[in-house]
């Protein structure tokens, strides 16, 4: 997606039991697929665990076709919503990013693939993602919004995963 994103980001991951039903419960809301599933594959950099400790990330991420560069900060403490700063921008190429990265003392400390769909309606987005530890929807916008959309779907609280996906995939022992 190249439109300018807030600087602090504002979502919830549900956890569903699978993704295809919920592709006519987005069109039904009047989202529309931007972008088809397909793999996603996102690096974790880190310089001697610095980011880490400071509950911040560092993402390289290739996803249809394009490598992204995300900063992701600490977050702020929300009942139900995963808030935190985040900067991200679009990267021509990924390998020369790699290469700056390990030049200035990073190292990929997290590897993780899942395959993503993108659905979006004018102040929402929607990732349905398929994950080696269970299928998630992802939304994305502003809390009530976010809010509604969790009610519309039929998702109480309690679907809410309150961890990140590299907190996932760590605790499935996959990282």
């Amino acid at each position: 997606m190249n439109k300018h994103k807030p600087a602090l980001e504002t979502e919830l991951k549900l956890r569903i039991p699978a993704t295809g039903p919920y592709r006519s419960l987005l069109q039904a809301l009047s989202f529309r697929e931007v972008t088809p599933a397909q793999l996603e594959v996102s690096v974790l950099w880190d310089r001697n665990g610095d980011l880490r400790a400071q509950e911040s990330a560092l993402r390289t991420r290739l996803y249809a076709g394009h490598t992204r560069l995300t900063w992701k900060g600490p977050k702020v403490p929300d009942a139900l919503l995963k808030i935190r700063p985040e900067h991200e921008t679009g990267i021509e190429d990924g390998a020369a990013l790699e290469a700056i990265l390990r030049a200035l003392g990073f190292e990929p400390v997290l590897r993780m693939e899942k395959v993503r769909a993108v659905w979006e309606r004018a102040e929402l987005e929607a990732c349905l993602d398929e994950t080696p530890f269970g299928c998630y929807l992802e939304l994305e916008g502003e809390a009530q919004t976010i809010r509604a959309a969790m009610e519309s779907l039929g998702l109480a609280p309690d679907r809410a995963e309150p961890r990140s996906y590299p907190e996932l995939y760590r605790a499935h022992g996959l990282g």
